[in-house]
C-alpha cells in the first residue's frame, strides 16, 4: 500500500462496537472481497471490502476475521486469517502481510494462515449460538454477482443447517455512519490531496487543453502524495459534457469560453474525498456562467445550514429544492406561476437538478447509511447543488465535505477554492506569485 496506517487502535476500537452490539453467544465472521478477473491472466485493482477493513485495517485479499466474544477458549475471540506467502508469490505478486505486520497494524493478537481456518472454525461454531454473517446491503448496492459473502452463506447454510443466522450489515450500518476521530483523520487527508490536486489543476487549465490532459494532472498529484488513486472514475466534463452527470470519457478539447465541470477525489487508506468544482477554461466567466455559479453556491450555503444533528434527509432535500426553485426563477429558468401550480410529487427544478444534494461519505464514497434516521454527530455527508443547462451547453456543480458536530458542523474542503472570484484570481495569477 501508498498509504500509512500508524495506529491500530482505530480498528481495536470498531471491533468493540461491532462487540458491544452482537447478541450473548454470537460468533461473527467477515470476509475481504474477491479478486475480479480482467482479461486473459489479469485481474482489476483489488479493492477491500469495506466492513472488513473497517474492523481490521487489512488491505489484502483472501483474509478471513473471526470475532467470539463469548469464545470458551481466549485465543478465539478474535482470529484473523491470512493467505500466506512464499517465495514464488513474492517474486510474482509482491509483499504480502506477515503475522507480525498484520497485528501492529490490526492489533488482532491471534493470527493464523487461511489453510488453518477450516481447522479452527467448526471448533467454534460448535459452542455458538448465533451466526452473523455480512452482505452488502448498501441500498445503492444491486446484487448481480455471488460474491465471497454470498458463498459463504450458502456453505455455511449447508454445513451447519441448525444455527442461528444473523444479518451482521444491520449492525454495521449502524456503526459506520459515525465517524471516529481516526477515520476522521483519514478522510481529512483525502481531502487535503484532493485540494492540492484541485490548486494543480487552476494552474494548468487554459483554452485546447484536453480533458485527459487534465485527469493526468490530477492523478499525479494523488499518487505523489501516496494517495491509493481516485475515490471513483474521475468526471472532467467542459462544456456540453457537464450536463451529463456520470460522463467519464474525459477526451475533449476543452475550448476557450466554456466552463469545466469537475467531479473527483482522492482515495486514502481506503477513505474517501468527493470535490465538484466548476470553472472556465479561459480563466474568466461569462456575466451569466457566473450567476449560475452564484445561484448553485448560493443554494450550498443554505443547504450547508441544514447539514446538523437532527435533521431529517427527505425534509432536507425537500428544503434545498424549495431553494433551488427560487435561484432557478431568478434565473429565468423556470416562471414562478408555472411552479405554483406544480406536481409536488414531481417538481419542476428537477429539470436542472435532477439528483440528490447529500450524500453519506467514507469507506465507500457512496457510504452506507441509513436514511430515515436523523443525521448525527460524526455523520459526514457531501453537499452538491448543481444545475444543468443542456441548450446553454453548461453545467455547473459545486461539492464540500460536510463533518456534523454536536456543536454545528464543519466543512473539511473550507481552504479549498470555492467563490467565483477566487477561482478566476488564481486562474490569471502570475506564476511568480503562485
Amino acid at each position: 500500500m501508498k498509504y500509512e496506517i500508524t495506529n491500530s487502535e482505530l480498528f481495536i476500537s470498531n471491533r468493540k462496537k461491532l462487540c458491544n452490539k452482537l447478541k450473548n453467544n454470537s460468533l461473527a465472521v467477515f470476509n475481504s472481497n474477491d479478486e475480479f478477473p480482467k482479461s486473459g491472466d489479469q485481474s482489476f485493482d483489488f479493492k477491500q471490502n469495506p466492513d472488513f477493513f473497517y474492523l481490521t485495517g487489512i488491505d489484502q485479499e483472501q483474509s478471513i476475521l473471526i470475532i467470539f466474544p463469548d469464545s470458551p477458549n481466549p485465543a478465539y475471540r478474535e482470529v484473523l486469517f491470512l493467505r500466506q506467502t512464499n517465495e514464488h508469490i513474492a517474486i510474482w505478486e509482491g509483499h504480502k502481510y506477515t503475522k507480525d505486520e498484520a497485528k501492529r497494524v490490526s492489533g488482532i493478537e491471534n493470527i493464523f494462515w487461511l489453510e488453518d481456518f477450516w481447522n479452527i472454525f467448526p471448533s467454534l461454531m460448535h459452542y455458538a449460538e448465533y451466526i452473523y454473517l455480512n452482505t452488502n446491503e448498501n441500498d445503492r448496492y444491486a446484487h448481480t454477482v455471488p460474491y465471497r459473502d454470498i458463498r459463504f452463506i450458502e456453505e455455511i447454510k449447508s454445513k451447519y443447517p441448525l444455527h442461528k443466522l444473523e444479518r451482521a450489515s444491520v449492525i454495521m450500518r449502524e456503526l459506520r455512519p459515525v465517524k471516529s476521530e481516526g477515520e476522521i483523520f483519514y478522510i481529512k487527508k483525502a481531502c487535503q490531496i484532493t485540494r492540492d490536486a484541485f490548486l494543480r489543476v487552476l494552474r494548468f487549465v487554459k483554452p485546447d487543453v484536453t480533458e485527459y490532459e487534465i485527469e493526468a494532472e490530477i492523478i499525479h498529484e494523488f499518487i505523489r502524495q501516496r494517495a491509493t488513486g481516485h475515490a471513483y472514475s474521475p468526471i472532467i466534463a467542459s462544456g456540453r459534457n457537464a450536463c451529463v452527470l456520470h460522463y467519464n470519457d474525459n477526451n475533449q478539447i476543452c475550448k476557450d469560453g466554456d466552463v469545466i465541470l469537475f467531479d473527483f477525489g482522492a482515495e486514502y487508506a481506503n477513505y474517501n474525498a468527493d470535490l465538484s468544482r466548476s470553472i472556465p477554461v479561459n480563466g474568466r466567466f461569462t456575466k451569466r456562467q457566473k450567476d449560475v455559479y452564484n445561484a448553485v453556491l448560493n443554494v450550498m450555503k443554505e443547504a450547508k445550514q441544514m447539514l446538523v444533528s437532527g435533521t431529517l434527509w427527505n425534509d432536507y432535500q425537500d428544503e434545498v429544492g424549495k431553494i433551488m426553485t427560487s435561484e432557478l426563477i431568478n434565473l429565468g429558468l423556470l416562471d414562478k406561476h408555472d411552479v405554483a401550480k406544480q406536481n409536488p410529487k414531481m417538481p419542476l427544478y428537477k429539470k436542472y437538478f435532477m439528483h440528490g444534494n447529500s450524500h453519506h461519505l467514507g469507506l465507500d464514497v457512496h457510504d452506507v447509511s441509513n436514511r430515515y434516521e436523523p443525521f448525527k454527530p460524526g455523520n459526514i455527508l457531501t453537499n452538491e447543488p448543481g444545475i444543468y443547462i443542456l441548450e446553454e451547453n453548461l453545467g455547473i456543480r459545486l461539492e464540500n465535505n460536510i463533518l456534523i458536530t454536536k456543536d454545528g458542523n464543519i466543512d473539511l474542503m473550507a481552504d479549498i477554492p470555492l467563490e467565483a472570484n477566487e477561482i478566476e484570481d488564481i486562474m490569471n495569477a502570475s506564476p511568480s506569485l503562485i
